[in-house]
């Protein structure tokens, strides 16, 4: 159009006038640089309740997120693979949490809810980060409570900290070659208008949706990334927990089967809250056509979740209960 156009004003100098007008048309094809998060809803009475209500979510999953890493990294008899894991599962929490509410809450207060294109991106590519790396992790701790509860005597030559420290580095490599193989997939997308994304942050299938290019072979893409990074570490666990429960039902006491499940216990709880609530969303998103039904949806996994974790893992666990009691009596 404009270079077409350039030829045409060079040989009619009269028509230089509607030079502006294919400015904008170039401008619009060669995409847009901000989007508009909608959040929940444009009722300013509304707002303040959703500014507190989220900045107390917030706050409360930082503290007891940063209260179980505090609580493992300073007391010894908490220095083992399951509690390592356990706090970097926290900090994976607090990175997820981190990449979308307080943009949130700092639209709320700014009353601009402006996102760049590039800050979209980047939001995504840790979002789905600190999502895979949640995945991930909660597979390493099946494979520990595995080894624990059926190879309890070779228990500290398997989980040895050599194998411990590249399984934590293997779970951060395997979660930033998915954040960044769809941070690729999502920067091939162009959006030829102003556009709004009904969500509180920069959700990835409404973003495809938004898009003016043909995203068929974005969602099978995506679709297959989902199968690799979720169906594995689903199908790990799934392993995991059916040569546990072998294992607990071959033992002849039940007070030994009561000891050798709740070890497990807490685990098994946040992978129930953690895929439960991610298939949740998926179906909601499928079912209804509603975005900010899908928007409130996304709340359980992208907020609620982090924030349950950590009383979960305290609130079943007597030496996590203790270490936190030696902690804050230290403090005060």
């Amino acid at each position: 159009c404009y270079v077409a156009f350039n030829f045409h004003l060079h040989n009619h100098p009269q028509d230089r006038g509607a030079h502006c007008l294919c400015y904008v048309e170039l401008q619009n094809l060669t995409g847009v640089l901000e989007f508009l998060l909608l959040g929940f809803s444009d009722d300013p009475e509304l707002q303040p309740v959703i500014f507190s209500l989220f900045l107390s979510m917030y706050l409360v999953t930082m503290l007891g997120n940063l209260l179980i890493i505090l609580a493992v990294s300073s007391d010894s008899r908490l220095h083992t693979p399951m509690y390592l894991f356990l706090s970097i599962l926290s900090l994976a929490d607090i990175g997820f949490t981190s990449t979308t509410v307080p943009k949130m809450i700092v639209n709320i207060e700014t009353h601009n809810r402006v996102i760049s294109h590039m800050g979209c991106l980047i939001q995504l590519s840790f979002l789905n980060l600190f999502g895979c790396l949640d995945s991930v992790l909660l597979t390493v701790m099946a494979y520990d409570r595995f080894v624990a509860i059926c190879y309890p005597l070779h228990y500290p030559v398997i989980m040895n900290p050599r194998l411990c420290s590249l399984l934590i580095l293997v779970s951060f490599l395997i979660s930033l070659l998915d954040s960044q193989l769809h941070c690729l997939m999502m920067s091939q997308l162009t959006f030829c208008r102003n556009v709004e994304i009904p969500h509180f942050f920069c959700d990835p299938p409404q973003f495809l949706k938004l898009s003016c290019n043909d995203t068929s072979a974005n969602k099978i893409f995506m679709y297959f990334l989902g199968a690799i990074f979720g169906g594995i570490p689903v199908s790990g666990i799934l392993f995991s927990y059916t040569r546990i429960v072998s294992s607990i039902l071959r033992v002849p006491s039940a007070g030994g089967k009561y000891k050798a499940f709740s070890t497990c216990g807490s685990h098994l709880s946040v992978v129930c809250l953690f895929y439960g609530t991610g298939l949740g969303v998926y179906l909601s998103s499928t079912v209804s056509h509603s975005p900010g039904k899908g928007a409130v949806a996304s709340v359980m996994y992208a907020v609620v979740v982090p924030m349950l974790n950590p009383f979960i893992y305290s609130l079943r666990n007597t030496d996590i209960k203790r270490a936190l009691q030696r902690l804050l009596n230290r403090t005060t």
